[in-house]
């Protein structure tokens, strides 16, 4: 399964200054459909989610949001790296997304993912509340992303981190179309706008960047 199947049909917005807006706004009501594209097992092949997550360092305890969880694909991931001990939140826009995940982990007995119905605007997270921010496949569809950079400032403990993943440049097997990219240069620009630091990368995807910033 390609990322061109994930991002069907996509349109390409700018916003009034061509900068930090989403470059793709898409609507994911159609909740079977992508619950069907997003679990495909055959995304694990290049999306790796139990080797990226291992790869974060998360600690038993960790109090982590998951911005974007969608059918809860990396959630679930998260919530077995924090442990009973920590608490996983499942951010969403779609309404649908979240009352899926919501069934999903209590299917599945995970108590400690808290699904997070939230406007596109605002990432719904507490001063203080997380130790580590996590963004897949996710950025490029958020709007005025410098004034998003800021709730997630105030979110984040003081030694926590946002981790960023998403399509490097050129012609992939998956991925979206180029214009729809944001680049590892562009991402690390807007967060050092945003009062951010690259704090380092991760390589263990064959097709995407991981960008570990603190504030």
């Amino acid at each position: 399964m390609s990322c061109k199947t994930l991002l069907l049909l996509p349109l390409l917005v700018l916003g009034a200054d061509g900068d930090h807006d989403a470059t793709v706004h898409h609507s994911f009501d159609k909740i079977d459909e992508w619950v069907a594209r997003f679990d495909d097992p055959e995304r694990d092949a290049w999306q790796k989610p139990a080797e990226l997550v291992q790869a974060l360092d998360i600690k038993p305890g960790f109090a982590v949001a998951d911005i974007g969880a969608g059918t809860g694909y990396f959630t679930v991931h998260l919530a077995a790296a924090v442990g009973p001990e920590g608490l996983v939140y499942g951010v969403d826009v779609e309404p649908g997304m979240v009352d899926h995940l919501g069934e999903r982990a209590e299917k599945e007995g995970l108590s400690n993912i808290r699904p997070v119905l939230t406007a596109p605007d605002d990432p719904g997270l507490t001063a203080g509340s997380v130790d580590l921010v996590f963004i897949c496949n996710t950025w490029h569809h958020i709007d005025d992303r410098l004034s998003y950079l800021k709730k997630l400032g105030n979110a984040v403990r003081a030694v926590g981190r946002v981790v960023i993943v998403d399509f490097r440049e050129g012609d992939l097997p998956v991925g979206p179309p180029a214009g729809m990219k944001l680049t590892r240069a562009a991402v690390i620009a807007e967060f050092k706008k945003g009062g951010f630091k690259l704090a380092g990368e991760i390589d263990v995807l064959p097709h995407q960047y991981v960008l570990v910033f603190r504030r």
